[in-house]
């Protein structure tokens, strides 16, 4: 009888161990890798292009001695517009901190400088045929702006604004009827002044065949600026023997810019 149940028994463990062997394998679960978040966070550096006009550009002269009346009489202009219009290009550098990643506001602080072909003469033939000429032109226009925005994911909305500079030229020459330079003066100096502006910038994903650098990032954007440079006197003085006193001409420096640029964001994904 023991022998019966013994069989019987191995017999059940024999049957139990075949039926698990033919049982479905549990597999592990699998490994759950989140998808990071991205963030404006970082620095970055870029290039720029686009489009620049002045706004205001107008020059007012004024004689000095009461023997300058050629604004007076005519022969000289009160008011000569030096319109400026051209191609503007670049590059910038900056640092973006996102307060909440993915959707959050932005803030930041970029400097960028760029070649603007920003120039003009302009002459004038007054009432006794005197002869006028001004010019003034802009060499190069940089600025250092705080920026403040929201970001969509990767879609960035901004306000910009902050110190604006750049190096400007002036020069005016009065000659007479027969050609004769009577009166002239020049300046060259750095103005300074105001700019302020917006944009909207759009991040490309990492894997972009722009993305030279490795960056964590590049992004495309688009932005409008309206500069201030202020205004400035210069004095066309009498040259000798033929120009007594001297007039001063006011030159402006107001322009608008549009331009689109691409950026190499680095750090925080």
């Amino acid at each position: 009888m023991s022998r019966i149940v013994t069989s019987l028994a191995a017999f059940t463990a024999l049957t139990a161990a075949a039926a698990a062997a033919d049982l479905p394998r549990r597999a592990p679960p699998p490994v759950f890798t989140p998808v990071p978040v991205f963030t404006w966070t970082g620095a970055y550096f870029g290039i720029n292009a686009g489009y620049i006009t002045t706004t205001k550009d107008t020059v007012f002269t004024a004689g000095v001695l009461p023997a300058n009346n050629g604004v007076i009489n005519g022969n000289r202009p009160a008011a000569l517009p030096l319109p400026q219009d051209g191609f503007t290009g670049g590059g910038q550098i900056g640092y973006n901190y996102q307060l909440t990643p993915g959707a959050g506001v932005v803030v930041g602080l970029e400097a960028d400088a760029a070649y603007t072909d920003l120039n003009r003469s302009r002459g004038f033939i007054g009432t006794n045929r005197g002869i006028s000429v001004f010019r003034q032109s802009t060499d190069y226009l940089g600025t250092v702006r705080g920026r403040l925005g929201y970001a969509f994911d990767r879609t960035l909305v901004y306000a910009t604004g902050g110190f604006a500079y750049g190096d400007v030229s002036y020069r005016g020459l009065y000659e007479s009827a027969a050609g004769v330079p009577t009166f002239y003066g020049a300046r060259t100096r750095t103005e300074t002044g105001w700019t302020a502006g917006g944009g909207i910038e759009y991040a490309l994903p990492t894997d972009s065949f722009l993305n030279f650098f490795k960056s964590s990032a590049v992004t495309v954007k688009a932005e409008g600026l309206y500069y201030d440079l202020g205004r400035r006197s210069v004095v066309l003085a009498g040259l000798p023997g033929v120009g007594v006193g001297s007039y001063v001409s006011r030159f402006q420096n107001e322009g608008v810019l549009g331009r689109v640029g691409l950026n190499y964001k680095f750090g925080s994904y």
